[in-house]
């Protein structure tokens, strides 16, 4: 490894070999975002029924929620390549900012779906949020090859570490209202304040970025000569996307407390060890994927662990039912970190940015549209039907994907 002077082991860790600067800014500001995305996506649906909305309820805002993130999306692809990053990621942060305090004052349907909608709330497991593209290009600019994907390793894993933490924290509302006066729907609200001021260290951390360093003379652009890749894979991506917005982690966590009881500290202990077998796989993807391919380890990993989660809609044991949640955690998220350097290494320099949002846009739309429909699929009282549908339609994804993309390679 590339000695650097006065770096430390973690700097080193990092900043592997071939990877400039300005990463561990950036990985900071997703360590933290993981955290709030973590505990909001567990407390959500207990707030929601706590303000007294119904299954249905929980559902539509985090579906307007992902409406709103595919908005973001879209005008990221279509203005992004007319602001630079360090304008665009300190104003995402101050949405966070105004999401965290309207979430915590508000207690109507209708003004919390417009929040939902225009903030930066993340109901899911993974980052679907207006950060996403923003941080992907950044991240595209500072490595190139085999570099690259292990640096989109390191973001997913610290992505997903802390993300597991914040599930615990999931479980402090009922702990202080337990042991003080204050009332457990109050304990609630406080974590959205958490929230709005994780926004304001996140703005901080952006503001120290540095200039564009990779590729400088490089001018952004929309989509151009890879147009018809992006194109292809924003559609497959919008299939998997879907399957997994049946089981954001809102709605598995209420899916958990209607089936078998779960309690929302239990719900977020499950969470977090799933949330450190995922950051796991994670970091394994790298070395993984140099062995056998990005295309390879994005569809033989995920295709074991939709069937874990299609088996796991039929059992009638808890034990059972969490462990083959588990073993779907252990290896679902794989894809995630060869998923994006995929994506970056099959278009050119100047089109990254485009294409991480366009591959994003369907995504979220296609997310979006699914937590509604879960919620209802609930309602009715068919509780396994979300995991199967999840299931089968993830499946259906990967074998495509590798059908149409076998043969496309990905360039250093």
């Amino acid at each position: 490894m590339t000695h650097r002077p006065g770096g430390s082991r973690v700097t080193a860790w990092l900043l592997p070999e071939g990877v400039q600067g300005g990463v561990p800014t950036l990985l900071v500001a997703r360590g933290l975002r993981g955290l709030c995305d973590g505990f909001i996506a567990v407390l959500l649906p207990g707030y929601l029924l706590a303000l007294g909305f119904g299954q249905l309820a929980v559902g539509l805002i985090s579906t307007t929620t992902l409406f709103g993130s595919a908005f973001a999306t879209i005008l990221v692809g279509v203005l992004g390549n007319r602001f630079a990053s360090r304008v665009l990621l300190p104003f995402a942060a101050v949405l966070m900012m105004a999401t965290g305090v309207a979430f915590a004052g508000l207690s109507s349907l209708w003004p919390l779906l417009v929040v939902a909608f225009v903030g930066t709330l993340n109901p899911s497991s993974g980052d679907v949020s207006l950060f996403l593209p923003l941080e992907h290009a950044r991240l595209a600019e500072f490595a190139t090859g085999d570099a690259r994907t292990a640096l989109f390793a390191r973001y997913s894993l610290v992505g997903a570490l802390s993300a597991a933490l914040g599930t615990l924290a999931a479980g402090v509302p009922e702990w202080v209202a337990a042991r003080s006066v204050v009332l457990p729907l109050m304990a609630m609200r406080i974590m959205f304040v958490v929230y709005a001021v994780s926004g304001a260290v996140i703005w901080m951390l952006y503001r120290r970025l540095p200039v564009r360093q990779f590729s400088i003379d490089t001018p952004r652009m929309p989509l151009g000569p890879s147009r018809g890749i992006v194109t292809r894979l924003a559609l497959l991506f919008s299939v998997d996307a879907l399957a997994g917005g049946l089981l954001v982690n809102s709605l598995m966590t209420l899916w958990l407390i209607q089936r078998f009881g779960l309690s929302l500290g239990a719900a977020g202990q499950f969470f977090f060890w799933a949330g450190l077998l995922s950051a796991g796989s994670q970091l394994a993807a790298a070395p993984l994927s140099r062995r056998i391919g990005l295309l390879n380890t994005m569809v033989f990993t995920h295709i074991p662990s939709s069937v874990c989660l299609i088996v796991a809609a039929f059992s009638a044991s808890l034990t059972l039912t969490l462990t083959l949640l588990l073993i779907r955690s252990a290896l679902s998220q794989m894809d995630v970190p060869t998923r994006s350097a995929y994506v970056m290494s099959v278009v050119t320099p100047a089109e990254r940015p485009a294409a991480a949002s366009f591959t994003a846009l369907p995504r979220s739309l296609a997310s979006a549209l699914a937590p509604t429909l879960s919620g209802a699929l609930l309602g009715l009282g068919w509780l396994g039907a979300p995991l199967v549908a999840c299931g089968a339609l993830k499946i259906a994804y990967d074998l495509s994907l590798l059908y149409l993309f076998h043969h496309v390679k990905p360039d250093g």
